[in-house]
């Protein structure tokens, strides 16, 4: 008896490109952080910005859409915790607000990428 599970393929979807490119970009950013928030803001961002294309990589493993739907509303809470981190960020002038505005588009189109992919998911 053969198993039909059919793999897909994480690096052909778009929310876990922008989101590894978000990733990259905010550990560029933050290596002019200061040093006082090596383990603090630095380690905290780094880790949730990761956590989305991880949880989205990880949710394409999975066998069944309820799985990988499971996965992304990881990845879209993770997505809401970056968002949150980086208005810290600015707020403790980390990061300029030109800068903010930037990130906090980025951050915002992949948050509605996951959520329509999720919305998807449901209907099928």
């Amino acid at each position: 008896m053969q198993l039909a599970v059919s793999m897909r393929d994480f690096k052909k979807y778009d929310i876990w490109k922008l989101s590894h490119e978000l990733t990259l970009s905010i550990y560029k950013l933050t290596d002019s952080f200061p040093s006082a928030e090596k383990f603090g803001l630095i380690s905290q961002i780094r880790r949730s910005s990761a956590s989305i294309p991880t949880n989205i990589s990880e949710g394409c493993g999975r066998d069944t859409d309820a799985d990988f739907n499971r996965f992304l509303s990881i990845a879209l809470s993770s997505a809401t915790e970056t968002e949150y981190l980086l208005i810290l960020s600015k707020d403790l002038n980390h990061l300029k607000d030109n800068e903010f505005e930037k990130f906090d588009q980025r951050i915002n189109t992949i948050k509605r990428k996951i959520y329509t992919l999720k919305q998807k998911l449901i209907s099928l």
